[in-house]
């Protein structure tokens, strides 16, 4: 198909992420980079846990004592609810429902940006309050290293999703540019899975000892 054809919700087609060559070719680029950052995000779970226990002494504070499940349990549903806006985003770029799928995925990025700010705040509360830096103590380091990537993941893909937005908020949904949402939807997904396995390795199995 021609990527600059005009269509309309009669003519576009199913899966318009798939539809041509450009496409195809994201989605194999995609899961090369998607397997280098698993590898990223494993070796990172790897040296926490190794680590995790690792202070110089009892004035140090171990994961029990910091942690606020509360806190982590809202950046949880947060990041978890942009998981789904993003869905409900993607749905509506295969219905050739532009202005829905831009709504949907300012929600997306609304939320992230959430997550963010109380994950700065969670950093912050945790350096004036407990003296817990990444340089205090393996540990420390192991902790920040860890979610400090996350974190840093997110901002990207607030970027990217944000950048797209903007970038095509005039050109409408083409056989070019699905694919690109569709592939920052993947990623936005991919975020989610690790933020799920660090509340459950860091904070949950932290806060049990």
């Amino acid at each position: 198909m021609n990527v600059e054809e005009k269509f309309t919700p009669q003519t576009w087609p199913e899966l318009p992420e798939r539809q041509t060559l450009d496409g195809k070719n994201k989605f194999i680029g995609f899961w090369l980079f998607l397997g280098g950052e698993t590898v990223l995000f494993a070796s990172l779970f790897a040296t926490y846990l190794a680590l995790k226990d690792k202070v110089p002494d009892d004035s140090h504070y171990l994961a029990k004592d910091l942690f606020s499940l509360p806190l982590v349990f809202v950046m949880t549903m947060l990041l978890l609810t942009s998981s789904l806006t993003s869905v409900y985003a993607i749905y509506h770029m295969r219905n050739f429902h532009f202005k829905k799928m831009q709504a949907w995925f300012f929600i997306t990025v609304l939320l992230g940006a959430g997550f963010l700010a109380l994950e700065i705040y969670e950093f912050n509360h945790y350096v004036h309050e407990f003296h817990h830096t990444f340089r205090s103590s393996a540990f420390g380091s192991a902790y920040y290293t860890l979610v400090g990537t996350h974190g840093a993941h997110v901002l990207f893909g607030l970027g990217w999703i944000t950048a797209l937005l903007l970038r095509n908020a005039k050109r409408g949904l083409n056989l070019y540019n699905a694919p690109k949402f569709y592939v920052a939807s993947l990623y936005w997904h991919f975020i989610d899975v690790v933020w799920v396995f660090i509340f459950t390795v860091v904070y949950l199995m932290g806060k049990v000892g």
